[in-house]
C-alpha cells in the first residue's frame, strides 16, 4: 500500500469480507457474547458427531447450542463418553440424539447432512473420505490426516464428491485473528518474513502400559479401525494416542497444526523448499514416542521461514503467552498470542496498532478452550452447506497447514534435512523419507476416494 489511508481501506474490505464470509452475511449485532443466538431463522443442518470423550464432546455442546443446527447420532466407541454426551447435548437442544457406536451406519441415514469428525488423527481421513463418499459434508478437526498421501486423497475427494469439507483450526475465523492477518496482507510492517511459532505445556509421564483386558465398554476394534492391528493396552486410550506414531502425530500436529497455520497464511506461502527438525522425548524415559521437545523451520521459496517450538513438558511462556506466532518483517512486528487479539510494533519496537481480546480463551484447556469464538468456524461452515459461502479453512489449505507440520516430523524421524518441491511439498531425491509419506493399513480397512 502507498498510503495509509489505502491500507486502512484494504483492511476494512479485507476484513468485512471474511466477517460476511464467517457469519453466512449476517453482522450487525453479532458479538461472542451472543455467538448461541445467530441465525435461527434457516433450516438446520443435521450432524453426526464422531468421537466424543475430549474436544468432540466439547464440539457436540457448541454444535448442539447453534441455532441452525440439530446433532442427530452421537457416535463413539466408548459407551461411558456417550452417554454422557447424550446427555450434555439433550440440554442444550431438548432433543436427545441417538447413540450409534459405528459412525458408518450413521451416514446411511438420507437426511443427515455432515459428519464431525473429533476421532483419533489415525481416523481422521478415513472417516473424511467414507462420509464424502456417502455424499455427506465434513468437520474436520485438525490435523485432517495421519499423513500426507492420506491429505492428498482428501483433495481428491472433495474434487470427485464437491462436499464441503472444513478443518477446525478455529483461528481462521476468529475476528481479530483474521484482522491481524489482514493488517499484515496490507503492509502494516512491511513484507513480512520469518514468522516464529510456538506451543508449551507441561505434560506428565504416560510410564510404561501393561497388557490388559479391553474394557466392556469399549470397542476396541473399531477404535483401532484402518490402523493395523496391536493389542491393548492401558495407557494409550485415551488421549495418550497422541504420543504413539502409529495412532498419533505428536505435539506438532496436535498443537503446532494452529499456529503453523497462521503462520503459512500470514506469509502467504503454499508448499516449502527445505525442512528441518530436531528434537525428541528427552523428559520422561516412557512410552512415549513423539517428541516433548521439538523445533522444526520451514524454508520457503520467496525468502521466508517458518519455525515451530513445541514443549511438551516445560510450560515457561514466551512473550507472555503459551501459544503464539509472530511475524517480523522489514519494517517491524506484529504478535498473535493465543487469544482473539494482535498487536503490531514498529522497527524501533513501538506499539502502533493494537486489537484487544475480549473473550477469554483458556488455552490450557485440552478439550474446550474457545467455545465462543469457535461459533465463529462452524457457522461459516453452515453457510458454505447453504449458500456455498468460502469457507475459512477449506481442505486445500487445511492439508498444506497439515503437511508443513507432518515434514517436519519425517524430518525428526529419518534424522535429515528434507529438499522438497515448491509445488506439491513432496521430498526429492530420499526414498526412504518418502516411504514415511504413506502408512500401512488393516486390511479390509484400506481408506479409498
Amino acid at each position: 500500500m502507498k498510503n495509509s489511508d489505502s491500507r486502512r481501506d484494504f483492511i476494512k474490505k479485507t476484513v468485512t469480507g471474511a466477517a460476511a464470509i464467517s457469519f453466512g452475511g449476517i453482522l450487525p449485532g453479532f458479538s461472542a457474547s451472543s455467538y448461541s443466538r445467530i441465525l435461527g431463522a434457516n433450516e438446520r443442518v443435521h450432524i453426526a458427531i464422531m468421537g466424543v470423550n475430549s474436544r468432540g464432546h466439547a464440539l457436540a455442546a457448541n454444535f448442539a447450542d447453534q441455532k441452525n443446527c440439530e446433532v442427530r447420532f452421537i457416535c463413539d466407541v466408548d459407551k461411558r463418553a456417550a452417554d454422557k454426551c447424550i446427555s450434555t447435548v439433550s440440554k442444550i437442544q431438548n432433543k436427545e440424539p441417538m447413540a450409534q457406536p459405528d459412525f458408518r451406519k450413521a451416514l446411511e441415514v438420507k437426511d443427515l447432512d455432515a459428519l464431525v469428525i473429533a476421532a483419533p488423527d489415525h481416523w481422521h481421513a478415513p472417516a473424511a473420505l467414507l462420509a464424502s463418499s456417502a455424499g455427506k459434508h465434513v468437520y474436520l478437526e485438525k490435523p485432517c490426516s495421519h499423513n500426507p498421501h492420506e491429505g492428498e486423497m482428501l483433495l481428491a475427494a472433495s474434487k470427485k464428491y464437491k462436499n464441503v469439507i472444513q478443518m477446525g483450526n478455529q483461528r481462521r475465523s476468529w475476528p481479530n485473528v483474521a484482522a491481524g492477518i489482514a493488517e499484515l496482507h496490507g503492509g502494516i510492517i512491511g513484507r513480512p518474513y520469518f514468522a516464529k511459532t510456538w506451543y508449551t505445556n507441561n505434560r506428565p509421564s504416560i510410564g510404561v502400559g501393561k497388557s490388559a483386558p479391553v474394557p466392556e465398554w469399549l470397542d476396541y476394534d473399531l477404535w483401532q479401525g484402518p490402523a493395523p492391528r496391536r493389542a491393548f493396552k492401558d495407557n494409550v486410550i485415551h488421549y495418550n494416542w497422541h504420543w504413539f506414531w502409529h495412532w498419533g502425530t505428536g505435539e506438532a500436529l496436535n498443537n503446532g497444526t494452529h499456529m503453523i497455520d497462521l503462520a503459512r497464511w500470514g506469509l502467504q506461502v503454499d508448499f516449502p523448499t527445505k525442512v528441518t527438525s530436531a528434537g525428541g522425548r528427552y523428559r520422561y524415559q516412557d512410552d512415549w514416542e513423539t517428541p516433548d521437545t521439538q523445533n522444526i523451520a520451514i524454508e520457503f521459496a520467496n525468502k521466508s521461514t517458518i519455525t515451530w517450538e513445541g514443549r511438551s513438558c516445560n510450560s515457561f511462556l514466551i512473550e507472555g503467552s503459551s501459544v503464539g506466532v509472530i511475524f517480523y518483517g522489514e519494517n517491524g512486528t506484529l504478535f498473535i498470542g493465543g487469544g482473539n487479539a494482535y498487536k503490531a510494533f514498529d522497527q524501533k519496537n513501538n506499539l502502533i496498532k493494537e486489537a484487544k481480546n475480549e473473550t477469554v480463551v483458556n488455552t490450557g484447556s485440552l478439550s474446550n478452550p474457545s467455545q465462543a469464538l469457535d461459533a465463529y468456524h462452524l457457522q461459516n461452515f453452515f453457510s458454505a452447506i447453504k449458500t456455498g459461502a468460502a469457507l475459512a479453512s477449506d481442505i486445500d489449505g487445511g492439508h498444506k497447514s497439515t503437511l508443513l507440520c507432518q515434514l517436519g516430523n519425517i524430518a525428526q524421524r529419518t534424522g535429515r534435512t528434507l529438499h522438497t518441491d515448491p509445488n506439491n511439498g513432496h521430498i526429492k531425491n530420499d526414498p526412504d523419507a518418502m516411504k514415511l509419506w504413506k502408512r500401512e493399513y488393516q486390511k479390509g480397512w484400506e481408506p479409498k476416494v
